[in-house]
């Protein structure tokens, strides 16, 4: 007992002191344990047999604490238990650079701050089991860098989060802009331009999988409708010397599909088999084929088009996804669509503004409506153009090295798995290894690690450890910490919800840290249902015509019938 406070000595995660002259050397208990102890009485001299293992991380000269070693203790140097006031030497300073995220487990009224600089430009990762709080922890530590309570926050920040679930729209509502899929009152509709994406992967999305000589057909085709859109109108900073197949240039999807259709299903006539058998030009707005006279053995003709490239299929495979209307925010993307020529009524700055320009520090972006065949590929595609524009602007105002973007991606284990091998998966191990020099930080939240892949989990450089039970997920932890605290990772089992293990380079020391909550209205969606609660009432039968209703418009806030009523203003005096 040291002035009323009780302290357990040599606990796995507690701190010790040791004294140097004028400086002190803090470390973390890592691991403790016991040898056998010979028989008879022990005595004072006699050795117990007890002992631990320090981790040292930091030293404090005075009041000022700063991590690393300048020195290390000799034999037989005395250890001492760290009191409050010594935690409000490590804890205490409340830089700049600051945010406030929790308290100490061990000491409730002991603030631990986090240095937002290396939070954002080094990455960090928040891990933890199903039910460990991740998302309220994210949506906690969100909100102590825009808005903490009684402080002036990061107005001006910049933060992206993808939000697979659907979690967070309520909870930040205050601080953040929704975009969606599927917008509810309040939301914003969320468009990705597929012109904006590279070649390759648009092609694999819309045709499927292509064979060189395929491929080379179609990415012919859109070279040629990027270069007539250039030639009709010029677009600030690319000519045609510099045009590329992959130039993000407005070119439509449907002008690509008659053309190339057009091709294959010629027919033709006379001596030199070169008079189209045209009957009817069809229509490349409305998708409708255009029809020729069929061919006809023998020398007679009609006669095929020798020149066709056999890609019959993958044309249908484009029509049916430019018809299937779930589809619609990346294939027919409101104002960014374009017409047959290529033009289109906004263009990609009015979409980063939107995403990154506005006055609220935060964007979320709700994917919880996106089909899960095109919810990975969606991902990369708005990964990448945030990063390019981004990468290429560093020099400008509103470029990541001037205005630093954080970028959260929840459920990242879907896809940023070793065997991934997919768009996200390379667009974010771009960011983990470049973006801190572009000013693009990122932040993965995931509940099962050891499906990260390791590249993208070691670039992490602070790491928030929930609670992980699964002995794989721990190990993978364990390998990732920049600190060497294997016996601290063996209480991750046992925390509490909200409780978290943090260390790496925005913690000034690994700590064991309880998350602050919060309130009730700003918590995500993502609590457990109350069963026992819910089984006790009776039940009420509303009809399952809702619940089909609400399947078939994929939308929750689906009804059957429409109500319409009738609003209108009530006088002063009646009111």
């Amino acid at each position: 007992m040291i002035d009323g406070h009780t302290y357990r000595v040599g606990q796995v995660g507690s701190f010790v002191r040791i004294p140097l002259g004028y400086q002190d050397l803090f470390g973390v208990v890592a691991e403790v344990g016991a040898a056998v102890v010979s028989s008879g009485t022990p005595g004072p001299e006699q050795d117990t047999g007890r002992w631990m293992r320090v981790e040292l991380a930091g030293e404090a000269i005075g009041e000022h604490f700063e991590r690393g070693l300048s020195q290390h203790p000799n034999i037989g140097d005395t250890v001492h238990i760290v009191t409050e006031r010594d935690l409000r030497r490590i804890y205490g300073g409340a830089d700049d650079d600051q945010v406030v995220i929790g308290s100490l487990s061990s000491a409730e009224n002991i603030a631990v701050r986090l240095a937002l600089d290396a939070l954002v430009t080094r990455h960090s990762a928040i891990l933890g089991s199903t039910g460990s709080g991740k998302s309220t922890t994210v949506s906690s530590l969100l909100r102590s860098i825009v808005a903490p309570p009684g402080v002036e926050g990061a107005g001006g920040a910049r933060i992206l989060l993808l939000d697979v679930h659907g979690e967070y729209s309520a909870a930040l509502s205050d601080v953040a802009r929704t975009f969606s899929a599927t917008p509810q009152p309040g939301e914003r509709p969320l468009f990705v331009p597929y012109w904006a994406l590279e070649a390759g992967e648009l092609l694999e999305f819309v045709a499927g999988g292509l064979s060189d000589t395929h491929l080379v057909a179609f990415t012919d085709k859109i070279q040629q409708l990027k270069e007539a859109r250039l030639e009709a109108g010029q677009l600030p900073g690319l000519d045609l010397q510099s045009l590329t197949v992959d130039s993000p240039v407005p070119f439509s999807l449907k002008q690509l599909w008659y053309d190339l259709l057009d091709f294959e299903i010629t027919t033709f006539t006379g001596q030199q088999r070169d008079q189209p058998c045209l009957e009817a030009a069809g229509d490349a707005q409305t998708l409708t084929a255009p029809r020729y006279t069929p061919h006809a053995l023998g020398s007679a003709g009609p006669f095929i088009n020798q020149s066709a490239k056999g890609i019959r299929r993958q044309l249908n495979l484009i029509k049916s996804r430019l018809l299937d209307r779930r589809y619609d925010f990346i294939l027919h993307p409101g104002p960014w669509e374009p017409d047959l020529a290529g033009n289109t009524p906004e263009d990609l700055d009015t979409l980063l503004e939107g995403w990154l320009g506005h006055d609220k520090p935060i964007t979320i972006l709700d994917l919880s409506g996106v089909p899960s065949s095109v919810l990975v590929r969606l991902i990369g595609s708005i990964l990448r153009i945030v990063y390019e524009a981004l990468y290429w602007s560093r020099e400008k105002t509103e470029g990541g090295v001037l205005r630093p973007l954080l970028v959260v991606m929840e459920e990242a284990h879907r896809y940023v798995s070793p065997e991934s091998g997919n768009i996200a998966a390379d667009v974010v191990k771009r960011i983990a290894k470049e973006g801190r020099k572009y000013g693009v930080g990122a932040m993965l939240v995931s509940q099962r690690p050891s499906e990260v892949d390791e590249t993208v989990l070691s670039q992490c450089g602070t790491l928030v450890a929930l609670r992980l039970t699964n002995p794989t997920d721990r190990g993978r932890v364990k390998g990732a910490l920049p600190d060497n605290l294997s016996g601290l990772m063996d209480l991750l089992p046992v925390l509490r919800t909200g409780e978290a293990i943090i260390a790496g380079e925005a913690a000034r020391l690994p700590v064991r840290c309880r998350i602050t909550l919060p309130p009730h209205d700003r918590r995500p969606k993502s609590c457990d249902p109350e069963v026992s609660a819910a089984w006790r009432t009776r039940r009420v039968a509303e009809g399952y015509d809702r619940v089909v209703a609400s399947w078939r418009a994929q939308r929750t806030t689906a009804v059957v019938t429409e109500q319409t009523i009738a609003r209108q203003p009530i006088p002063e005096e009646e009111a």
